[in-house]
């Protein structure tokens, strides 16, 4: 049966280009804009509090940070700590969430940061908030920007934190990779790393840096020295090198293994057919980067790539809208909507799997929230996947083995 049409969670007044979920509170933090183009259509970062109500996960603005004439491509979450890729630079912006002030006080702030009332999306509620928490009030101070791209047409496209938070990486349309310390940012590495656009950037816990391009490469980096590329067609004789490209590329763990790691890497065609061919999804050993599994992913476009934090999941969005989610260990597919949105996916990200994410997945297995330029945030559910006991299994085989010993003796006497 195909899955429920995924809910929207939310609908911001500009196209939306990022996702980010923070992994403690019940946050979702998404950004976009229409530019610096006089098109009246505005730029800015929305804080989206989470909450289940009336056995529904629901979202509601907190806050709305005006981005002036910058739109938001790219975004990294560390903590309270927001990397926002906004034209050719990386803006550094802080945000801290206040308790509510007590009944009595000053009114509530709308999207704007005027007074009034709270702007909510999703669902209707049928009652009192499962959780019963008041929302908070939420500041943003800005930080730091540094220009992170210098090419003709600047645009930083990728930008990640390492998993302590003290070193920040950039790529772009220049094709230089850029590591930056934080908090101070201060550019500590700079070199060519693609011949042409960095498409996406990945972190490994040693701080090995992968990067996609699109001239057919996606490199693993210590600093500045080359580890290895990756070849995925390589057991593939009948794909030419150049027949794809690296899409997307993300690191992410192993269930039930804590010392594994595994790279995923999206490859898709590099030139539009009339019988457009098959999207791959590959998954390498993340300490050899060694193929361990390649299997085709559908004819649709892929446009974005993330992983849940067990390791458990792929999310997927498409240039045409869809949206699905495989299972990282045989990367097969479970499931698939098709033109959840009504234009190109641009973002995908799952609820964490902290204390307060279980809280917000309500049973199911996971939760994706995807964004596209349709301006639209949507919901994908994973119910939990129902399995028996293995002791179960067992009892009913033997109950099953002596109903028919007992029918055949009633069928044919003196069987036995």
């Amino acid at each position: 049966m195909a899955p429920r049409r995924p809910a929207e969670l939310y609908r911001a007044p500009f196209p939306l280009y990022t996702v980010r979920l923070h992994p403690r509170r019940p946050l979702a933090i998404t950004a976009g804009g229409g530019g610096a183009a006089k098109t009246g259509i505005r730029n800015g970062v929305h804080f989206l509090q989470l909450e289940q109500i009336g056995g529904q996960l629901s979202a509601s603005l907190l806050h709305s940070h005006d981005t002036e004439t910058r739109a938001t491509m790219s975004m990294a979450l560390a903590g309270d700590i927001i990397a926002a890729g906004q034209d050719a630079s990386c803006h550094i912006l802080r945000f801290s969430l206040q308790a509510p002030e007590a009944p009595g006080g000053s009114a509530g702030r709308n999207g704007s940061g005027e007074k009034g009332p709270r702007k909510r999306r999703g669902p209707s509620p049928a009652g009192q908030s499962d959780t019963q928490r008041q929302p908070s009030e939420v500041t943003v101070e800005s930080l730091h920007s540094v220009r992170t791209d210098f090419s003709p047409d600047a645009l930083q496209k990728a930008v990640r934190f390492n998993a302590d938070g003290s070193l920040l990486v950039t790529g772009g349309a220049d094709g230089f990779l850029r590591l930056w310390e934080f908090p101070s940012m201060k550019k500590t590495l700079e070199f060519k790393a693609h011949d042409g656009e960095i498409e996406d950037i990945a972190l490994s816990p040693d701080n090995k840096v992968v990067t996609a391009g699109r001239d057919f490469q996606c490199c693993v980096w210590q600093q500045d020295q080359l580890v290895t590329g990756l070849r995925w067609n390589e057991n593939l004789p009948g794909i030419p090198d150049k027949a794809y490209r690296y899409q997307a590329c993300r690191f992410g763990a192993v269930e039930d293994n804590a010392g594994a790691l595994r790279l995923y890497t999206v490859q898709v065609p590099h030139k539009r057919e009339r019988r457009p061919p098959p999207c791959y999804l590959t998954k390498w050993d993340g300490k050899s980067f060694l193929p361990l599994l390649t299997r085709p992913c559908g004819t649709e476009v892929i446009s974005c790539l993330s992983v849940s934090d067990s390791g458990t999941f792929l999310g997927l969005g498409t240039v045409t809208g869809s949206v699905a989610i495989h299972i990282a260990f045989s990367l097969q597919r479970l499931y698939y909507v098709k033109e959840a949105h009504g234009i190109v996916v641009t973002d995908v990200a799952f609820i964490p799997e902290s204390q307060r994410g279980r809280e917000l997945l309500a049973g199911n297995e996971a939760a994706l929230l995807s964004v596209a330029v349709d301006s639209r945030c949507k919901l994908h559910l994973l119910p939990s996947r129902r399995s028996l006991p293995v002791w179960l299994l067992l009892l009913l085989c033997a109950g099953l083995i002596v109903a028919t010993i007992l029918l055949l003796q009633l069928a044919f006497p003196g069987f036995l």
